[in-house]
């Protein structure tokens, strides 16, 4: 994309490759798209089928999420990595350029493994906290790492000048730490608000940090162009630091201390602990089929 999109003609190329991809892939998605999933994801979902619960209107469970002990919290966590990754993510180019990565292949590259970091760290990362449910643990280390990651995309030493092997370095290793984050919290929250409508849930949390993080933008490119500079006196530690980059990590450490207060139950996890120590078959009809789980 990057190298297309380097002039009018390639601008128009771009886009219409995109418009070309988006209309295949909603096709296709229309195609196989099911109104329910052959069977419950959980046990705690298929309790809520047996008693015929019904979702309230959309509106009602946004404000009873909002009623509920521990949701913003994760929703904050939520709104954090995305806003991170979108803005890191939206000034690329700027990115490698002040760590001396120049040419446009470069860029590309280095902007795709970010992507491709950010998946990786959802899938390992998320995976095992779907299997451990440490959510609180495993967020405050990601937030952690993505203070510290965050750091070198913005810093310079005038000693040692660029160093682009380590700022690639620190944009896989920011992948890494805050992409997870997004899926583990998107995670939490519903757990947290057990029985509650997750389209509800997963709808407030993507507006909440969409909004925030394109609300963000203009500051984070105001910051930009901010250049703070330390230590200017001892000629081994002098080194500038770009507002931007404490703008995100000052973004990442109040995340931290917030979310380190977190301390509200599991409900959906209760709710599948309870269920799994009564050894029963329930029968299920799904979608026009029935559905025997074994609980």
């Amino acid at each position: 994309g990057g190298s297309m999109a380097s002039n009018e003609s390639g601008i128009h190329s771009y886009f219409g490759l995109i418009t070309l991809l988006c209309a295949v892939t909603t096709v296709g998605t229309i195609l196989q798209f099911q109104e329910k999933p052959p069977s419950p994801p959980s046990k705690s979902e298929i309790e809520k089928l047996v008693r015929g619960e019904k979702e309230p209107p959309f509106l009602e469970s946004v404000k009873k999420l909002f009623s509920t002990k521990g949701f913003s919290l994760p929703l904050a966590a939520f709104i954090c990595s995305i806003s991170i990754t979108n803005i890191v993510g939206t000034f690329i180019d700027e990115v490698m350029e002040r760590g001396g990565v120049n040419d446009q292949l470069g860029v590309d590259l280095a902007g795709a493994g970010f992507e491709l970091a950010i998946l990786v760290g959802g899938i390992v990362i998320g995976g095992y906290v779907d299997k451990t449910k440490r959510y609180k643990p495993v967020t405050l280390a990601c937030l952690l790492a993505t203070m510290f990651f965050v750091i070198p995309l913005g810093l310079t030493d005038h000693m040692l000048g660029n160093e682009p092997v380590l700022l690639v370095a620190a944009l896989l290793g920011l992948g890494l730490a805050c992409g997870p984050i997004q899926p583990i919290n998107a995670e939490l929250a519903v757990d947290v608000t057990y029985p509650s409508d997750e389209t509800a849930v997963e709808s407030v949390q993507q507006v909440g940090g969409n909004l925030v993080s394109a609300l963000m933008v203009p500051v984070a490119e105001w910051a930009l162009n901010q250049d703070y500079e330390f230590f200017k006196q001892i000629r081994p530690l002098d080194s500038d630091i770009r507002g931007d980059v404490l703008l995100l990590f000052t973004i990442a450490a109040v995340t931290l201390v917030y979310f380190s207060t977190f301390d509200a139950p599991l409900m959906r996890t209760e709710a599948d602990d309870d269920e799994g120590d009564n050894e029963k078959t329930v029968v299920v009809d799904v979608a026009a089929a029935s559905v025997l789980v074994e609980r």
